[in-house]
């Protein structure tokens, strides 16, 4: 079997630079494709492609994708949502004679569209923020969340606490970003659980907690893992909601969360769907009792994973490195 996966920035180069702004960003999509491509590569028979930079002759990266994963049994993208990129790369892989393992093309457009998944979550009776996509003003009810409509890796992402922070945040963002969407904010602990999606059924694995940055920016530090049972079945139960109601999950999904402090998880909220591999997968692939990727195939193909965990605590940084947690 062969196994294709296609991330963007490392393929692109996009981030290398240290000094490039979107060097945090390039640094978890390094580390998320080394750790995808370590387990698929441990596997019995699976042999894994990799693209590292685009050799094309001028044409799209898109239909370079394509052509490698006419070769593949399986191809895996890991791209940012923001310009419809993932969307893009899905399309191409749809296009090709190999078999996605990920969310199909639809699921990605509707799951990257911030307001769209909002409307739809609470079409479904999925709890989530009030979403809108007009501008902030300075007479909001404070604090609520400003952030790009199909961002990824919190650019553009800020918490506005009065008038004041709304007039730096637009001085900020500048004339030229994309759509955004202006959100309640709600307080609580970020929390994230992943999924292995099949045709049939979607599997959680173990919750997450979320480290942030503390400066109004939402910036991804990484996480620690397991979290308390009491919080872990809190989010596992909202989080099984809000993938349940959305048709073409595929493949591993992550679901970012807050987690408030009502014990009956009234004031807790779903925030977004990943459609494709989060930087959580280096911590919950060091707890696995098993191959990750493996049981991401096994999903896949309608089988029923044979999911156990390690003991102990363990805490992972955005970059992918990964300790045990005191």
């Amino acid at each position: 079997m062969r196994v294709f996966v296609y991330e963007y920035l490392t393929a692109t180069g996009i981030g290398r630079d240290p000094a490039d702004p979107l060097h945090a960003m390039y640094r978890e999509g390094r580390a998320m494709r080394d750790a995808l491509t370590d387990d698929f590569g441990r596997l019995p028979g699976v042999d894994v492609e990799l693209l590292d930079r685009f050799e094309g002759d001028g044409d799209e990266p898109a239909h370079e994708v394509r052509r490698v994963a006419e070769r593949s049994d399986w191809a895996v993208v890991i791209a940012p949502e923001t310009g419809g990129l993932l969307d893009r790369f899905c399309r191409a892989v749809r296009a090709s004679a190999g078999k996605l393992l990920g969310p199909s093309p639809e699921a990605v457009s509707l799951t990257s569209d911030k307001l769209a998944l909002a409307d739809h979550w609470r079409t479904h009776g999925v709890r989530t923020p009030a979403t809108t996509d007009r501008g902030p003003t300075t007479c909001e009810a404070f604090p609520v969340v400003w952030k790009p409509r199909d961002g990824a890796g919190s650019e553009n992402t800020f918490l506005l606490r009065d008038g004041f922070d709304v007039t730096r945040a637009k001085a900020s963002v500048g004339e030229h970003a994309g759509p955004m969407v202006l959100q309640e904010y709600v307080p609580g602990r970020a929390a994230s659980v992943a999924f292995l999606c099949g045709p049939a059924e979607d599997f959680p694995l173990v919750p997450a907690f979320q480290h942030l940055s503390d400066d109004g920016r939402f910036k991804y530090l990484g996480g620690e893992l397991p979290i308390p049972p009491d919080l872990a079945t809190r989010a596992v139960a909202l989080a099984s909601r809000a993938v349940t109601c959305v048709p073409g999950l595929l493949g591993y999904v992550g679901v970012d969360l807050v987690l408030g402090d009502a014990p009956d998880g009234s004031q807790d909220h779903a925030i977004e769907i990943n459609p494709r591999l989060t930087t959580s997968y280096a911590g919950l692939r060091a707890s696995a009792g098993v191959n990750l990727a493996g049981a991401m195939l096994a999903a896949a193909v309608g089988e029923v994973p044979a999911l156990t965990w390690k003991p102990g605590r363990v805490r992972f940084t955005a970059g992918g490195v990964v300790a045990p947690a005191g």
